[in-house]
């Protein structure tokens, strides 16, 4: 089968892979039907994630259709069309009881990762029955992709953990597909302003067009004196960190108000600084955090009832033999407008 291979920092080939087999009772193996690339593999190829080693097929996103399943697996069978899960999850350990599947003793982030990924003709998906998810008769399979990672990443990582509320101010950092995913997703909360910062003028277009109040294009604007302009000084009750840079979360630190919630969801590859000179008595919240994929039901009725336009998210489409190119259209967002980009075996 085909597949995009990581092979060390700024490399990466396309290549034939033997087809997964099953490993475990409790194994299935999917046919890709559609799959994406994420920021987080653009970190992996900076060389941000080590633990991911040269010679993993790369993608932990993606729809497909069930071709075998382990004798342990009772919720699935062959032909079955699923969302494949960013997060891999026993529901047995510590950690999944406690809703935490990130940190599943034997799975969570792993695909893509740990073990082979989705940017190939095949997968296997450890932990099936608590991993996968069926998809709905007549659904959107290329908006569902959506709902592997970006769509929880944003709502679990950035409103949630940033206790957005109704008639809060927020503001996010990065208009990225996750800054985007988590806009889309903050809605739920009516919060009265939404702030979108970013230096790329599509993207901010973008997200006026999925709800921002304002936008802010910092790499023309001082943001820290236009967001204290639009919150009478006192800046914002919830800052969204959705790039993974250093001076993206210490501007978080700058726009956040007295007992506000700063909420990081970017991958970080270098250390950033924190200024508790400043901070230590304003009575902030520093949140981290792994997406569990826990809100994947919730958002599942929500973009299949169209209360969510998961679909607009996605600009650009591939078949797998030219996912070189896919990758570099993703990889230059800036010239090219992409946001999420669909590959097709």
């Amino acid at each position: 089968m085909k597949a995009l291979v990581y092979r060390g920092p700024g490399l990466k080939a396309l290549e034939e892979r033997p087809k997964p087999v099953l490993q475990a009772a409790d194994d299935a193996i999917v046919k890709i039907t559609k799959t994406t690339i994420c920021g987080t593999d653009l970190h992996i190829l900076k060389g941000d994630v080590p633990t991911c080693a040269p010679g993993r097929i790369l993608g932990h996103e993606g729809v497909g259709v069930i071709d075998t399943v382990g004798a342990a697996c009772t919720s699935f069978k062959a032909g079955d069309h699923v969302l494949i899960s960013c997060i891999s999850s026993c529901g047995k350990c510590d950690y999944c009881r406690r809703g935490m599947y990130s940190h599943c003793r034997s799975g969570g982030w792993i695909l893509g990762h740990t073990i082979d990924g989705t940017q190939a003709e095949y997968v296997r998906i450890p932990h099936a029955d608590t991993s996968l998810y069926h998809l709905p008769a007549g659904a959107d399979e290329e908006a569902l992709v959506m709902l592997s990672d970006i769509l929880p990443t944003g709502f679990e990582c950035g409103v949630l953990n940033g206790k957005i509320a109704p008639g809060a101010t927020v503001a996010i950092v990065g208009a990225g597909p996750i800054g985007l995913a988590t806009l889309l997703t903050a809605q739920f909360y009516s919060p009265s302003r939404t702030i979108m910062i970013d230096p790329d003028e599509n993207r901010l277009g973008v997200a006026r067009r999925f709800g921002a109040t304002d936008t802010i294009n910092n790499g023309k604007e001082d943001a820290i004196a236009k967001v204290m302009a639009l919150t009478s000084g006192i800046g914002v009750d919830t800052a969204v960190e959705a790039v993974g840079v250093p001076a993206t979360f210490e501007l978080c630190q700058s726009l956040v108000a007295p007992g506000g919630t700063i909420a990081n969801i970017g991958v970080h590859g270098l250390k950033a600084d924190l200024h508790l000179e400043r901070l230590w008595s304003h009575n902030i919240t520093i949140t981290t955090r792994l997406v569990d994929t826990v809100s994947t039901p919730t958002l599942l009725k929500a973009v299949t009832s169209k209360k969510v336009d998961a679909g607009s998210l996605i600009t650009h489409r591939f078949a797998l033999d030219r996912i070189l190119d896919a990758y570099d259209t993703f990889g230059r967002a800036a010239e090219t407008h992409a946001l999420k980009v669909i590959i097709s075996p």
